[in-house]
């Protein structure tokens, strides 16, 4: 797993959604992110403090490509812009779902 900078992440992940659009998936995963880089054992013996600050750890995967990157707090909007600016222009390749009439509104339509 490769840890990015957020701008480079985002440039990252415009290429695999580039090379993934005929044929392929990405993945991508977000979730709250304390810092700790190991687990904290089970049995409680150490005592538990609270971070200064949470941030958020995204993760993008492919078959053969992982990419991270975390946002702290005070990032957050501006990586967002650009985060959803990102989706919008590269869902363009999904596929149409075919609508279906519901028997309802067919009853009562005839009715």
């Amino acid at each position: 797993m490769v840890l990015m900078e957020n701008d480079a992440f985002l440039s990252e992940l415009t290429k695999l959604f580039q090379s993934k659009r005929g044929t392929g998936a990405v993945t991508v995963t977000m979730k709250k992110y304390d810092g700790r880089t190991k687990p904290q054992p089970k049995n409680g013996s150490k005592p538990t403090t609270e971070p200064s600050e949470y941030m958020c750890l995204l993760r993008a995967k492919t078959n053969n490509k992982k990419l991270a990157t975390i946002v702290h707090s005070r990032d957050v909007n501006k990586f967002q812009l650009a985060y959803c600016n990102l989706l919008k222009g590269n869902f363009d390749g999904l596929k149409k779902l075919k609508k279906t009439k519901s028997k309802s509104s067919k009853a009562t339509t005839s009715q």
